[in-house]
């Protein structure tokens, strides 16, 4: 018997049959298992909270945060709709003025009604970008340079062991009297409790990515180093050609946990200092005291969470764009 005789038959739709096994695995792996979870919690969430009694009533159930996220959507279009009646009036004052004086300079004043909570959105993730990006700036470089000099790594070490544990926190009053101190403008191109907020974040993100591209640096395979000796490369080349692409995996690693720890820093920095913020919206909330605050207070951390989630999410896609090492970004 020839070995052909011997081979089995495939169905005709067994590859369809295996394609459609694994959509489905996947199906169940990244969508009813998650969904399952979620509503899971939800449901212990509900029942929970309808046994535990506070000095403003009911903690809040699900259903009652649902219903202040549309109420807080709702006082955000009116703010607007203020904002826009606001300048149109400007704007119509502005015209009389003009027709019974051309030589008038018309004025546009700004709106200053409350910031709505999705104004406060905005506010916390601009100020965590800021501060993020400005660590970008000082941390990686610096990491680049002690990992690649030992006599560097050895006069800086101290000092980040040292700073490394303080709470970002405890940096909040300082901060603020040096800010205080040195930004005197009376026409400040941002404002003061930006700034505070700014640095703080900035602080808090300088030593995860600064530890982790020096021994993403450090190391670096030897290989790779004799191939830039042989080949005699610039000291900037080295970096640009062999440092940066081999590092990458673990500087992102400092920039993902840089950035998740600045979220949750800047949050908390915001109720402390009462900056503008989605800390803020929460203390203001808890002094409050009425009776949507413990499910307005919900709805913003739902909220925090998410947005965290999102944030290293986004980061991990940007990882995945810039290493080569793609089994480093499964997580």
């Amino acid at each position: 018997m020839t070995s052909s005789s011997l081979s089995i038959s495939k169905p005709a739709g067994w590859k369809f049959s295996l394609l459609d096994n694994n959509l489905f695995n996947s199906a169940i792996r990244y969508v009813a298992i998650p969904l399952t979870g979620v509503l899971v919690f939800l449901l212990l969430w509900s029942a929970t909270a309808q046994n535990i009694d506070t000095s403003l009533g009911k903690f809040p159930g699900p259903a009652a945060v649902w219903e202040q996220f549309g109420a807080l959507y709702q006082e955000h279009e009116r703010s607007r709709e203020k904002a826009a009646a606001f300048y149109e009036r400007q704007k119509v004052r502005n015209a009389e003025r003009l027709a019974e004086d051309p030589s008038y300079q018309p004025k546009i004043r700004d709106y200053t009604g409350k910031e709505t909570f999705i104004d406060q959105i905005f506010t916390s993730l601009i100020t965590v970008m800021s501060g993020f990006l400005l660590a970008v700036a000082i941390a990686i470089p610096l990491g680049i340079a002690t990992g690649l000099s030992r006599t560097l790594s050895s006069a800086i070490n101290p000092i980040i062991q040292v700073f490394k544990p303080v709470s970002p926190l405890a940096w909040l009053p300082l901060v603020t009297m040096v800010v205080s101190a040195l930004y005197t403008s009376t026409d400040p191109l941002v404002a003061k409790s930006f700034l505070n907020s700014m640095i703080t974040v900035t602080l808090c993100c300088l030593w995860p990515m600064v530890i982790n591209t020096s021994v993403g640096v450090a190391g670096i395979e030897s290989d790779l180093v004799n191939v830039s000796k042989v080949l005699r490369l610039s000291p900037l080349k080295h970096v640009k050609k062999i440092v940066l692409p081999a590092s990458v995996p673990m500087i992102f690693t400092g920039m993902r946990l840089s950035l998740g720890v600045a979220w949750m820093v800047l949050i908390a920095a915001e109720m402390l200092a009462q900056n503008p913020g989605l800390g803020k919206f929460v203390w203001d909330e808890f002094q409050n005291g009425s009776s949507d605050s413990l499910a307005r207070i919900m709805a913003a951390v739902i909220v925090i969470g998410v947005i965290g989630f999102l944030l290293d999410r986004a980061m991990l896609q940007l990882q995945k764009l810039a290493s080569w090492d793609k089994d480093s970004t499964t997580h």
